[in-house]
């Protein structure tokens, strides 16, 4: 039973909604993430405020808090928490207005640093030097483009080796549970050159074998952690490829690997939607918003501009 309307707090809406959460049956990650904002953030600074004395001026003065003792990200992250958090609260007429929706984070400074990814020497040489080992990993995760939690979660029975494709249809989430991709553009088909396609051929015999016959599990045919996957081979990988900041630690992300083989379409000439498809993103919008600085070629411009005058100016 819910709580009459005047008494229930924003530790109670908290509550009722992460019991919907759990009935949707969302994913644990989600689940997870969800708990953090409520218990680490919300809690704290707001769970004794009554739900309908809440205004928007408290909304703000959380925000604020939030700005100072946290990043940027994990404000946004929380705010969007509070809202759904009020949301539900509404449809059970614990309140009327949902204040949360009346706050706005202001942007950011739009004139933001381009992200920095491998340069292709860095790509050469991780390949270079990587061992035989763990080639057919990071071989995939540098010329796919695949995210690290659907290399963890890519079976045998999702490559096709006489049409040269691997098909993404499953990853592998942070608690190692196998489960479908993170969205519906997230499936789909990914061709293999012929050296990635030799190299997982000649690895299938001596990769470890378990119930997933996954192409990339631990050495007992299980689910690998993004942590090991980081610490025993990634990172190692970095600093014996000289890869390493002014302090001497690595410079990338696992991730990183995802966006060194964006930029290796970007190079190719592949057309933008094209690799929106390879990279599985939800929008062409993602794909420009992540890249787009990567697609800006001043000398290429120069010369396109030189052959529209020619066409139009030719006698």
């Amino acid at each position: 039973m819910t709580k009459p309307t005047n008494d229930c707090t924003i530790s109670d809406a908290a509550e009722i909604w992460m019991r919907r959460c759990e009935l949707e049956q969302l994913e644990r990650a989600t689940l997870h993430s969800y708990r953090g904002h409520v218990k680490n953030h919300i809690e704290p600074k707001m769970g004794h405020l009554l739900l309908n004395e809440l205004s928007a001026p408290d909304v703000r003065e959380f925000l604020d808090a939030m700005l100072q003792d946290s990043t940027r990200a994990m404000a946004k992250k929380c705010l969007t928490t509070l809202r759904s958090i009020i949301s539900a609260a509404q449809e059970r007429g614990l309140v009327q207005h949902n204040v949360a929706r009346d706050v706005k984070l202001r942007r950011a400074d739009r004139h933001k640093p381009d992200r920095v990814f491998p340069t292709k020497s860095e790509i050469k040489a991780l390949l270079a030097n990587v061992s035989d080992r763990h080639r057919p990993l990071i071989m995939t995760a540098l010329l796919t483009g695949m995210r690290m939690s659907e290399l963890r979660g890519l079976k045998w029975s999702a490559i096709d080796f006489e049409r040269s494709i691997i098909t993404v249809r499953e990853r592998a989430d942070r608690y190692c549970e196998m489960g479908s991709t993170k969205s519906s553009t997230s499936r789909r088909e990914i061709p293999m050159g012929p050296s990635l396609k030799s190299v997982l051929q000649g690895w299938r015999p001596a990769c470890p074998t378990g119930e997933l016959d996954l192409v990339f599990p631990n050495g007992v045919g299980n689910v690998e952690t993004h942590s090991n996957i980081y610490n025993r081979i990634f990172k190692p990988l970095m600093i014996e490829c000289g890869i390493v900041d002014g302090e001497g630690a690595p410079r990338f992300s696992l991730h990183a690997m995802r966006h060194a083989a964006a930029s290796l379409f970007i190079e190719q000439g592949w057309p933008p939607k094209k690799i929106q498809t390879m990279l599985g993103h939800s929008s062409i919008t993602m794909t420009y918003d992540v890249y787009g600085h990567l697609f800006h070629d001043p000398a290429k411009d120069v010369n396109l501009m030189g052959e529209m005058e020619r066409g139009l100016l030719a006698a």
